[in-house]
């Protein structure tokens, strides 16, 4: 048996309710519960973890699956529930990155019957997050993509946003510390990775893994028009530490900026001048197809 925890703007889209009655058709237990308001993710997780439920699958977009996310943290070990993923939402950056199936039926199929793996989460302050958290140019343009836009044009939405902002973008000034990196500046983009991609698609940390304990760093420094050439060829180049792209691996990272701006987090902005991430290893069970691949192991190389 598993429990959908939908997103509530998704319950009548007809592929979701015919892959439902379908798989019952076929002897699946499958029960529906439908979000209404922020913070029904959470209540709906608790929920489930009175019920003994043993799987649920967070049916939605990135931001139901950091409510999600945060419902299971608040429960204890033995009695949190493996998590699935239905991605309903306009990137689906996690879920695209974890290879999870995109159509209702296939995802709800891989739901009732894949394998669950241990996975890390990180925690930022008293939040929670599976994907990437981000700060700068980044953040600005997830927070501040109106709805209707991205429903038109899909994870194009983004990038078309990113356009606009950049024509008024003020880089922050912050400090950032980890494993063997203390360092301040000027910053168009920070990001800590757990997964490899955000903001509709944008790879980030192409070489991030769910399960190695580590988070992966990336921080584009303010660059001058001149040289946006050689920013994009240092970020085609995951393996070298450029001269605006600065990339680190680390179990924790702290920072701070002088002003309150917005953190992305899975697609949920929050305001912190100081915030201390940290990797809780292997934390929840999640289902995942066959070779996805960011669950692999890989040599704990912490800096580059």
């Amino acid at each position: 048996m598993i429990r959908l925890i939908l997103n509530g703007k998704k319950a009548e889209q007809e592929e979701i309710r015919t892959a439902v009655y379908t798989l019952r058709s076929q002897s699946a237990d499958i029960q529906v519960r439908v979000t209404w308001e922020q913070g029904d993710g959470e209540r709906l997780v608790r929920e489930a973890s009175r019920d003994g439920v043993k799987r649920i699958v967070s049916g939605g977009g990135d931001g139901t699956l950091n409510e999600v996310i945060n419902g299971l943290a608040g429960i204890d070990k033995d009695k949190r529930p493996e998590l699935a993923i239905l991605p309903l939402g306009t990137a689906n950056d996690f879920a695209t990155s974890c290879t999870i199936p995109q159509t209702p039926f296939e995802a709800l199929t891989l739901a009732l019957s894949g394998t669950s793996n241990a996975v890390d989460i990180v925690q930022a302050n008293k939040r929670f997050f599976v994907n990437v958290a981000s700060g700068g140019f980044g953040s600005q343009v997830t927070a501040e993509t109106p709805p209707q836009l991205k429903n038109f044009l899909g994870g194009g939405a983004y990038a078309l946003t990113a356009v606009i902002k950049s024509l008024n973008f003020t880089p922050n000034h912050g400090r950032l510390r980890a494993e063997g990196i203390d360092m301040e500046g000027e910053a168009v983009v920070a990001a800590v990775c757990n997964g490899r991609q955000a903001g509709g698609g944008q790879i980030l940390a192409p070489d991030a893994c769910i399960n190695d304990g580590l988070l992966d760093i990336v921080v584009i420094l303010l660059f001058p028009i001149t040289d946006v050439a050689q920013v994009i060829q240092e970020m085609r180049e995951p393996q070298v530490l450029g001269k605006y792209v600065k990339r680190f691996r680390s179990s924790w990272v702290e920072t701070w900026t002088d002003a309150n701006n917005s953190i992305n987090l899975d697609g949920e902005p929050i305001r912190e001048k100081h915030i201390c991430f940290k990797v809780l290893p292997k934390e929840i069970k999640l289902v995942l197809p066959k070779n996805c691949p960011l669950y692999k192991n890989r040599k704990k190389d912490h800096n580059r």
